[in-house]
């Protein structure tokens, strides 16, 4: 068995590569594994889904897999995935698992597990449910019968718990706020409306109607020209793009510019900084962040701190850290004193509730960090270890570095799952953003080039 756990979960298109049997199998490993600590009562977990018409099949799978394991099930239905780490955690269960594949299109799915405290696993983790998984498929694994097999129990009122507690971490209303929110035809279609208006935004949504097969489809934080055209259309103060499972939270300006990750993060981070809730005065952010990003902090003084990419690697340095902000570019904001994992809608909240704050628009408050332009090229190679390691290569990217100094940035990084090696150069310029990446994206395919 290849590795299954990727980033984010298990992925891939459902019914063939992610299928029944497999849900069926990661559940039973994820309960055994994720419960051997303590079995003094049975295991409990709470299971949700995005829309995806799949994820009722997998749904089933993933219950029978739990409840075959001896674990009780509680079951949410449609939610955020951000919302069933916070019921995990609300409910002392031992495991949680939400069925979505994000922002990818809608033949795909995934699962996402969440640990005691609704946090998500660490890589040792994963490697063990993996090898349980494994052992499972050639060793008959000892079945509970009778009253050891799992209960499933349906959870009716998880939607408004979760709604009241994001509103409950707002410290200033909305009232006055026009916004339009994209849900992407996804989990954020019931919630995220609810809780915009609860603190007192008036809200429009769009892209609020799924049907199980349209979620993500042309829609949502992937796909923000609609959105873009609302928020003009309306009059609207700004606009959020939330993804299928409502995790990733972007925004746009009243005049439709994109404001993304990075400028949210900054917002965020000057605002828990007036009020001291910036723990060490530090934000977290993958290598991906704009250089922009870390200048403006600087500035600021504010000490940026980079991880691996992956809003888990952001994750696992604010716990380590003890840390109360960080995030990813592509919108994934965490508030460890609010969630335990990226939050759209938390996010979206804590955006509006800055400019009701300071009366000042979201274009004026983007406005503190200056994106450098950005050149990302995927490379196909034959091998991406050799492509990235090469001699050559490194040469070419110490050279570009020396030559762009303090005023730019190169990150060469092998794919974790592709046959590419992915060349990133910022630069004052987009042309010299450009031209030294394609300096850099040739010796890398002479060093390893594709079949």
């Amino acid at each position: 068995m290849g590795r299954l756990f990727g980033t984010d979960g298990v992925r891939g298109r459902a019914n063939a590569d992610l299928t029944p049997e497999l849900a069926l199998a990661v559940a039973v490993a994820a309960a055994h594994t994720l419960a051997e600590s303590d079995r003094s009562h049975p295991p409990l977990a709470v299971v949700g889904r995005d829309t995806r018409a799949s994820g009722e099949m997998l749904e089933a799978a993933v219950v029978a897999g739990l409840t075959s394991a001896g674990a009780n099930v509680v079951r949410v239905g449609v939610l955020p995935t951000p919302a069933v780490a916070f019921l995990t955690a609300e409910a002392k269960a031992d495991l949680g698992v939400m069925l979505s594949a994000s922002h990818n299109p809608m033949p795909d799915n995934g699962i996402k597990l969440f640990a005691a405290g609704g946090h998500k696993l660490p890589d040792e983790i994963e490697m063990r449910i993996e090898a349980a998984i494994e052992a499972n498929a050639t060793t008959a694994w000892e079945r509970p019968i009778g009253a050891g097999v799992g209960r499933v129990h349906d959870l009716l009122d998880g939607a408004d718990h979760y709604v009241q507690h994001l509103v409950g971490t707002v410290s200033h209303r909305l009232d006055g706020i026009k916004v339009v929110v994209d849900c992407a035809n996804g989990a954020a279609a019931e919630v995220a409306p609810v809780a915009y208006r609860e603190a007192g935004a008036e809200v429009i949504a769009i892209y609020a109607e799924p049907d199980g097969l349209n979620i993500n489809d042309g829609c949502g934080s992937n796909h923000i020209d609609a959105l873009r055209e609302a928020v003009v259309e309306h009059g609207a103060h700004l606009g959020l793009a939330h993804d299928g499972d409502a995790d990733r939270c972007l925004a746009v300006t009243a005049d439709g510019a994109e404001i993304d990750g990075d400028q949210v993060m900054a917002i965020l981070a000057l605002a828990m900084r007036e009020t001291g809730a910036l723990t060490q005065d530090t934000l977290v952010a993958t290598v991906m962040s704009n250089l922009g990003l870390r200048l403006a902090m600087s500035a600021q003084g504010i000490r940026l701190v980079e991880t691996k990419v992956g809003d888990r690697y952001v994750l696992e340095e604010l716990r380590a850290s003890g840390l109360a902000l960080g995030g990813e570019q592509s919108g994934h904001i965490v508030m460890p004193a609010h969630a335990t994992t990226g939050d759209g809608v938390l996010t979206g909240l804590h955006l509006m509730s800055r400019m009701a704050q300071t009366g000042r628009s979201l274009a004026e408050l983007a406005a503190v960090v200056t994106k450098l332009p950005q050149v990302l090229i995927n490379v196909p190679v034959g091998d991406r270890i050799v492509g990235a390691a090469a001699p050559a290569v490194r040469t070419e990217v110490e050279r570009a570095e020396a030559e762009l100094g303090e005023t730019g940035r190169v990150l060469l990084r092998p794919s974790g799952t592709e046959p590419l090696v992915r060349v990133m150069v910022e630069a004052a310029t987009e042309a010299t953003a450009r031209s030294v990446a394609e300096r850099i994206a040739d010796q890398v395919r002479a060093a390893s080039p594709t079949a």
